[in-house]
């Protein structure tokens, strides 16, 4: 899992890095800007940012917003900020923190990561049969529905996550009704 630090001091991303370092973490680099932490991003596919709440160029929320969708953030930071935080997808960690609450939360963050990486890397080409069985329900959806192409793409992932099936025999479901 790649990570990027960023706090205004220094030492204290030196610190976290020679933690999560030493517990298997890739750390790519410890910065004190915001500018520097997206600069990395364009050069990386993906990964978690751990930082504070407040760097030299910009706070917190705002780095959130200029980070690309495949990077998650925990926000380190006193019981305040992490109170009054209104960004629902970005995981805080109170100050004071023990190390293992560090790993942990760390764990917790990379695990739908790497798994989301791996599901990719696994992912098989579908038969000429199985294209044809989606496009047939995408088309079905689209001309009773009233959807485009990508509303009823949508709505059969949606409904093979929620039944736990694939996404073939969602849509061969779509077509049987």
């Amino acid at each position: 899992m790649k990570v990027i630090i960023v706090f205004p001091k220094i030492d204290n991303g030196t610190h976290i890095k020679r933690i999560l370092q030493q517990n298997g973490y890739e750390v790519c680099a410890v910065c004190t800007t915001g500018a520097q932490v997206l600069q990395f991003t364009q050069e990386l596919s993906g990964g978690i940012v751990v930082c504070g709440c407040r760097f030299a160029d910009m706070a917190y929320a705002e780095l959130r917003e200029y980070l690309p969708v495949q990077f998650k953030m925990l926000l380190v930071a006193s019981a305040n900020v992490c109170d009054s935080r209104r960004e629902q997808d970005v995981v805080c960690l109170r100050m004071p923190f023990k190390v293992h609450e560090l790993l942990h939360t760390m764990h917790m963050m990379s695990e739908p990561l790497l798994r989301k990486k791996a599901k990719g890397a696994k992912k098989k080409e579908r038969s000429k049969e199985e294209e044809i069985i989606l496009r047939n329900a995408k088309g079905l959806l689209m001309e009773r529905n009233h959807m485009t192409e990508e509303e009823a793409h949508r709505y059969l992932q949606k409904r093979s996550m929620d039944n736990g099936v694939g996404i073939v025999e969602t849509a061969q479901m779509v077509l049987m009704m």
